[in-house]
């Protein structure tokens, strides 16, 4: 009788997690269904957003990695700037020996940054992606909560360590970082945080001040961002893009078990 009381309450708790997963999924499908609409109607950034020649301008993408300033127009980028300054009560997360600092999800953004999330969908932006990888690049899919975030280092410490943005999709597959706020007691009033790659050449520190567009191939280029310090604050915009954003079952399911560490237990179910 205990046996078969143990077998029953283990297959009725299974079947209380399958049924708790499934539903959380439904709830997903309808936000993201509730999101595609938002999309549609975001305003989408113009040429006028740009600083002049940011558009038009060679890129030398022969390393995997390219950036440049300014990037956009001084009132755009105040406007994008502000929008994301009113959301730094964003999620900390910690990874022991690797990662401390705050992320704003993809899904945040949607739902109250609509010039962030324009600009993320903008068809001129992506071309000048696109341009620059020699590829034509698309968004990666909307369930990806990493494919428009923000990235707040404001506590002693915050930082990551050296890593790989992998690739979960059928196609290359690139990041575009473009720093907000980089305010700090370093040379020029930036932070002590720098983004360094492994290029090359060798190991480089990338120049990262507000308004700078770094534009990479994540899954080919080492790199890391080393710890602001106390008073600094940092904020960066990370976007990705891929050549062909399908992915078969076991890569998403990589891609939501990655997640976990940014976004909280929610990514298992996006």
């Amino acid at each position: 009788m205990l046996l078969e009381s143990l077998v029953g309450g283990a297959a009725g708790a299974g079947a209380l997690c399958s049924g708790a997963f499934v539903l959380a999924r439904k709830k997903r499908r309808r936000l993201y269904g509730a999101f595609e609409n938002r999309i549609a109607a975001l305003e989408r950034a113009g040429p006028d957003w740009f600083a002049p020649g940011a558009l038009e301008a060679p890129r030398d993408f022969s390393q995997k990695l390219v950036s440049f300033e300014p990037l956009f127009a001084a009132d755009c980028f105040a406007r994008l700037r502000d929008e994301a300054s009113r959301l730094v009560s964003s999620e900390r997360n910690y990874v022991p020996g690797h990662k401390k600092g705050g992320t704003i999800a993809y899904e945040t953004l949607i739902a109250h940054a609509p010039a962030i999330a324009g600009l993320y969908h903008s068809p001129v932006f992506l071309a000048l992606a696109s341009r620059i990888a020699n590829a034509p690049l698309f968004p990666t899919p909307l369930n990806d909560q990493s494919s428009l975030s923000l990235l707040w280092y404001d506590r002693p410490g915050d930082h990551i360590g050296w890593h790989f943005d992998h690739n979960f999709y059928a196609g290359r597959h690139f990041t575009l970082l473009i720093p907000l706020i980089n305010e700090g007691r370093a040379a020029d009033g930036l932070s002590h945080a720098q983004l360094m790659a492994k290029l090359p050449a060798g190991e480089s520190a990338i120049a990262t001040p507000a308004n700078t567009l770094v534009m990479f191939e994540g899954a080919r280029i080492h790199h890391k961002v080393t710890p602001v310090i106390e008073g600094e604050r940092r904020m960066v915009l990370s976007m990705t893009y891929c050549a062909d954003p399908r992915a078969l079952w076991w890569q998403g399911a990589a891609r939501r078990i990655k997640d976990v560490a940014f976004f909280g237990p929610r990514a298992l179910w996006t």
